[in-house]
C-alpha cells in the first residue's frame, strides 16, 4: 500500500476514535482516543508502520507545545510564587520514583534497563519516545508511556470525581 494511503488510514483511525471519545466526558479524551485508535490499527499488524513526511512530527510537536504554552499565563507565573515548593517536591519525587521503579522493573522483570528507566520516567510520550529512539528503544518506551498515559487519562478523572465529594476539592 502507498505510504500516504497508510498514513491516511492511521489518521482516520485516530481522528475517529478521538471524536468518539469526546462523548465520554473524560478529560483529554480526544488525545486518549486518537492514541487508542491509531495504536489499535498499528498493533493489528495489517498495515506498515506509518511514515510521516519529513518535518511533520516536528511541526506537530511544536503545535502541541504551543497549545500547552498558551496555558502558561501571567497568572500561572504568579501562582508559581506559591507553587514552587510543591512543584519541586513533586518533580523530585516523580524522578526518584521513576528511577527506583525503572531499576526495580528491570531486575524483577528482566527487561532492558534503558527501556525500563525511560519507560518509568515522568515525561510525555513524545519526548520520552524521542529520547528512547536515540538509544534505539523508542518503540518500547512509547509502548510503556502509551499504557501509562491511557491508564492515567482514564483512571485519574474517575478518582477525582469520586474523591471530590468527600473533601478532596478545596471549592
Amino acid at each position: 500500500m502507498h505510504p500516504l494511503a497508510t498514513l491516511l488510514i492511521y489518521l482516520l483511525a485516530g481522528t475517529g476514535m478521538g471524536l468518539l471519545t469526546l462523548r465520554t466526558g473524560i478529560p483529554a479524551a480526544p488525545l486518549a482516543g486518537a492514541l487508542l485508535g491509531a495504536g489499535l490499527v498499528s498493533m493489528s499488524g495489517r498495515l506498515d508502520i506509518a511514515e510521516w513526511p519529513i518535518g511533520t512530527r516536528t511541526a506537530i510537536e511544536i503545535g502541541i507545545g504551543t497549545v500547552i504554552g498558551t496555558g502558561l499565563t501571567k497568572t500561572a507565573l504568579e501562582d508559581l510564587q506559591n507553587l514552587w515548593r510543591p512543584a519541586l517536591l513533586i518533580t523530585m519525587t516523580l524522578v526518584l520514583t521513576g528511577v527506583v521503579i525503572g531499576l526495580w522493573s528491570s531486575r524483577l522483570l528482566g527487561i532492558d534497563p534503558v527501556v525500563s528507566l525511560l519507560g518509568a520516567a515522568p515525561g510525555g510520550i513524545s519526548g520520552m519516545s524521542l529520547v528512547g529512539a536515540e538509544f534505539g528503544v523508542g518503540a518500547a518506551v512509547a509502548t510503556l508511556h502509551a499504557v501509562r498515559l491511557i491508564t492515567v487519562l482514564l483512571v485519574l478523572p474517575l478518582l477525582v470525581k469520586f474523591l471530590a465529594p468527600i473533601g478532596l476539592s478545596n471549592s
